[in-house]
């Protein structure tokens, strides 16, 4: 599956949504709801980014067969339970086809993932990925993406279509995506900062979101700081930041309107 599409800046979307506007504020039960959709869709964002930062590990400026030929490396010594067949400039991988250890970034991952170096120019990087059932035990993913970069750019850019399921209940999104990344301050290991947009249909309609400066890190449920723009299906706006409390800890503020809604969040849940 090859990406054909090229997605509309976050003023158009929001220009969009705008055509639907409800000016009431979120009731606490929608806020719980919203919570609740942004982090399914923050964790399957983070199942395919811990994917592609895989298969960034590659000279840049090469031909696409000998980047390829890296990326099989390190997948190798990185994931020994992965049994990978490589074709010209293209890797199939499956995660967990083999004994040995399937963890990267602190999670479990299996599934079918396939890597294709298409151009490796030192201001042309294009990667592409689909997945099938990719999966961290948390939530499965089945979708495509193009990733592109320069040997210059401090940032990399993320276009995506996905569909996911959370494992422990069976929530279904369908979604697309386009973001700009780069790595945190304590470097790709530690987590990556992004900005851009998000959209998907889940079970209560369709959701749409801005990203502005939000910090992932691989071992958190959902961000540790910046802010999301949200839309919900019923046409209410909403914004959703995130600061740290402690290691494990982070608080999310929704608010709309007048109304303002905290949360504590942790590798166990909400609080």
């Amino acid at each position: 599956m090859k990406l054909r599409y090229s997605l509309a800046p976050i003023a158009a979307l929001f220009l969009t949504v705008g055509c639907k506007q409800n000016n009431q504020p979120l009731t606490s039960g929608e806020a719980q709801q919203a919570l609740e959709e942004v982090s399914v869709s923050a964790e399957a964002t983070n199942v395919t980014a811990t994917s592609i930062d895989i298969a960034t590990n590659f000279t840049i400026g090469g031909a696409v067969e000998d980047a390829a030929k890296e990326i099989k490396a390190y997948l190798e010594t990185t994931l020994p339970c992965a049994e990978i067949t490589l074709i010209d400039a293209t890797l199939t991988v499956e995660y967990g086809a083999k004994p040995g250890d399937c963890t990267y970034k602190g999670r479990t991952y299996t599934g079918k993932h396939i890597i294709s170096v298409d151009r490796n120019d030192e201001n042309d990087v294009l990667v592409h990925h689909e997945w099938d059932e990719l999966s961290n035990g948390k939530v499965s993913v089945t979708g495509a993406a193009d990733v592109t970069w320069s040997l210059d750019d401090a940032t990399r850019r993320v276009e995506h279509e996905v569909e996911w399921t959370r494992l422990s209940d069976g929530r279904t999104g369908v979604g697309s995506g386009d973001r700009l990344q780069k790595a945190l301050e304590g470097g790709i290991d530690e987590g990556f900062q992004e900005d851009g947009s998000l959209a998907w249909d889940g079970k209560a309609g369709r959701w749409d979101l801005a990203i502005e400066a939000v910090q992932i890190r691989w071992i958190d449920p959902v961000p540790q700081a910046g802010m999301y723009r949200l839309a919900t299906p019923q046409g209410k706006s909403a914004t959703m930041s995130f600061s740290r409390i402690d290691d494990d800890t982070i608080k999310v503020t929704v608010a709309s309107g007048d109304q303002s809604y905290d949360f504590n969040v942790s590798k166990l849940g909400v609080e």
